[in-house]
């Protein structure tokens, strides 16, 4: 009786909670209904600022696209002198049409040549519009060495003159340079510039010989890793002309067969470069028994033996350097141009060592004179967010 009591008395609490699941579904369709409205139009706000931030983001984008084209515009050339501007416009950037000012400022310049560009990028777009200013620098990443070329002789040590050894001229503005304390150009500094010379030339990585036997030919741009002789074993007389720079790493050595003049090897420089990267003392480049032309430029980063045994370069000049060695001269007859290193001259009776009147200035020799090349950098980035009534 009693267990049939309990049952009755829960059965009857169960029938009372009838109608409490409604009270909370009512409950929560009142909570529902307050915060539904503010919270899908923060929804919307959110995705119309979305859309804003989108849009200024591809513009952002866009001008820094324009500032871009800009640098490579610069790098390429662009010709302009101080306080010229050009203007350009790029159609279709994430959207939008990039409007592109140019301006080459004064500043740093020298001469006409411009070091500092001022670029003004503007991207619009649906009525509105991000401007990015800046300003591109130029940079020389390489030394200016002209003074080595400004005097016959240059040298860091000693400047040795053999008897009979004639200089002109023999002192002044462009007489010998004993103890040069100019700027001397490292080993790696000219390795690098002529290396880039050669990127696109004929490459060699081993010991080769170039062997003209009696046909004349061209070459250059050429890259050897490794020592080269260049030679004419024939006695049909040739002519090696290069047409771009020759980088050597190891011992280098040009000659010809040994004979009475003419000589049967003829190298003309063509107002090319020979560069021997090899630190050899004694010798990394040797020429001899035969004919150089210039205008041209032959360094070697070790010693330098010089001996062709003809006249050099008397219609055009040649400069001739060791890096780190000495520079021995001698030829057999005169010679028209300049030498550095640790110099050694030794001519033949009557012979002399002669600069040329006007120095190197009418030769566009491949040797770091001035600045040979900028690179460019974004010195300063300002973003600008345009409103619609700039446009209007």
């Amino acid at each position: 009786m009693r267990g049939e009591a309990r049952k009755i008395v829960v059965k009857i609490l169960i029938k009372d909670e009838k109608g409490q699941a409604l009270v909370m579904v009512l409950i929560l369709l009142l909570v529902s209904g307050l915060i539904i409205g503010p919270l899908l139009s923060y929804m919307g706000n959110g995705l119309n600022i979305g859309s804003v931030y989108e849009g200024r983001t591809a513009e952002l984008y866009a001008a820094d696209a324009g500032v871009e084209d800009a640098v490579w515009q610069i790098e390429q050339g662009i010709g302009l002198c101080p306080n010229q501007s050009t203007n350009y416009a790029i159609l279709d950037v994430n959207g939008k049409s990039v409007d592109v000012t140019i301006t080459a400022t004064p500043l740093n310049a020298v001469g006409n040549l411009t070091l500092t560009y001022r670029v003004v990028a503007t991207a619009t777009g649906d009525g509105i519009g991000t401007e990015i200013e800046a300003y591109i620098k130029g940079v020389n990443p390489y030394g200016d060495y002209a003074g080595l070329l400004g005097q016959v002789l240059t040298s860091q040590g000693e400047i040795t003159l053999k008897p009979h050894t004639e200089v002109d001229p023999p002192e002044g503005e462009h007489g010998p340079e004993e103890y040069y304390e100019g700027d001397w150009p490292p080993a790696g500094e000219l390795e690098e510039w002529y290396l880039n010379d050669v990127a696109g030339g004929t490459h060699y990585y081993e010991d080769t010989e170039i062997n003209l036997n009696g046909v004349s030919d061209e070459l250059g741009p050429l890259y050897v890793d490794g020592e080269l002789d260049i030679v004419n074993t024939s006695s049909t007389p040739a002519t090696l002309t290069l047409t771009g720079t020759v980088y050597i790493t190891g011992d280098t050595q040009i000659y010809g067969p040994s004979s009475t003049e003419p000589y049967k090897l003829t190298l003309d420089l063509n107002g090319q470069t020979i560069f021997v990267a090899s630190d050899s003392s004694k010798y990394a480049l040797e020429i001899k028994k035969c004919n150089i032309i210039g205008p041209g430029i032959i360094i070697a980063v070790g010693g330098v033996y010089f001996a062709p045994k003809a006249p050099v370069g008397m219609t055009d000049p040649i400069f001739i350097m060791s890096v780190e060695g000495e520079t021995f001269l001698q030829p057999n007859g005169d010679f028209y141009g300049s030498i550095a290193g640790s110099v050694e001259v030794q001519l033949q009776p009557g012979s002399s060592v002669s600069y040329p009147e006007g120095g190197f200035d009418d030769y566009e020799l491949n040797f770091l004179i001035g600045i040979k090349m900028l690179i460019f950098h974004i010195a300063s980035w300002e973003v600008t967010p345009l409103s619609r009534e700039e446009f209007s």
